[in-house]
């Protein structure tokens, strides 16, 4: 008897879902904005657009870079960027709910068998007995904003544990390292690529597995402005295309490593160009390889995930309770679980 595992069923509906794509007429160099965190989670579009893949599709693209998600969701909605992968927040959502913003992808996920995101404690905290999340009660989490992916992932954790905890928005993720690394902030959940690094350091301590407690977490989307999404289908679904064969590529030479050691090797050389810049590309290159987390082939999108994460912004209050999932997220592009 056949059996299918969430990646083999993600790539069979991602091979039907990109069927129509073929058909995207082309586009005359089309200016884009695409937003972007710094990160190898980001991969997808870095890729696309070094190997030309933006450009086949007629997409002239610039990418405009954030350090949280909720900027990237007002600057969608505002029009200072087109298209922008990152984690659902409360202002994400909020602009949904409004008819500014739509989701209409998925893109880094939780996997079982691929190393994710890490739960961390601090040194100073670790010392003090923070040696796993069971002890979290009475500890400062460490978010960017309320209402960001750090407060859905900690609090998730939290209830899991029993606990409470005292969140502490600090903004940026630089500003979350720092205080980590002071000891300002006892505790924090983030994609390995940079846990990793902070924990070879002695900076910080890994101290349990974010898939343990959201298994199957759609931890990234894809999303555009409402008007895109409703009226702006060939540019959409170019961009997706485009999105879609990064992803591919990266899937391939870091995460299931099926395109071999060279492959490998220029995948990383690669991400350098945007990730750990100020770092040679020795010293940079572990952090990339360990932080290779599966992106969405055919950016399918787990929307019981979405579903899970939506309730729990209404159940926070973060966000009104008429708040729906036709809302947020237009089904339409593709393929959804």
């Amino acid at each position: 008897m056949t059996q299918f595992t969430r990646r083999n069923t993600l790539g069979l509906m991602a091979g039907a879902a990109t069927l129509p794509m073929l058909g995207t007429p082309a586009l005359a160099n089309t200016k884009l904005v695409v937003g972007a965190l710094p990160f190898t989670s980001h991969a997808a579009s870095f890729v696309a657009y070094e190997r030309g893949y933006f450009a086949e599709a007629g997409l002239d693209v610039e990418f405009k870079f954030f350090q949280a998600a909720q900027p990237m969701a007002v600057a969608i909605a505002s029009g200072d960027a087109d298209y922008a992968v990152t984690a659902i927040s409360g202002g994400l959502i909020s602009l949904a709910e409004k008819g500014a913003t739509k989701v209409i992808g998925g893109a880094l996920s939780e996997e079982k068998g691929i190393d994710g995101q890490k739960i961390l404690a601090s040194d100073a905290a670790f010392q003090a007995g923070l040696t796993s999340p069971a002890q979290l009660a009475g500890k400062k989490w460490a978010v960017t904003q309320a209402g960001s992916s750090f407060h859905y992932m900690g609090s998730k954790i939290a209830q899991a544990e029993g606990v409470e905890v005292a969140f502490t928005p600090l903004q940026k993720v630089g500003a979350i390292i720092g205080a980590m690394k002071s000891g300002q902030v006892d505790a924090w959940s983030i994609v390995p690529h940079i846990a990793k690094p902070l924990a070879g350091s002695g900076a910080v301590h890994i101290i349990g597995d974010v898939a343990v407690y959201i298994p199957d977490y759609q931890v990234t989307t894809v999303f555009t402005s409402a008007t895109n999404a409703a009226d702006e289908r060939a540019k959409t679904e170019a961009f997706l295309a485009a999105f879609s064969k990064g992803a591919d590529d990266f899937n391939a030479a870091l995460v299931d490593k099926t395109a071999g050691e060279d492959a490998a090797e220029d995948m990383v050389k690669l991400i350098h160009k945007y990730v750990y810049t100020d770092r040679e590309y020795e010293k940079a290159k572990p952090g990339i390889v360990n932080g290779a987390m599966r992106i969405n082939a055919g950016a399918a999108l787990n929307t019981t995930s979405v579903q899970d994460q939506l309730d729990w912004f209404k159940a926070e209050g973060l966000v009104k309770d008429s708040v729906t999932m036709d809302m947020l997220v237009d089904t339409s592009y593709v393929s959804t679980m």
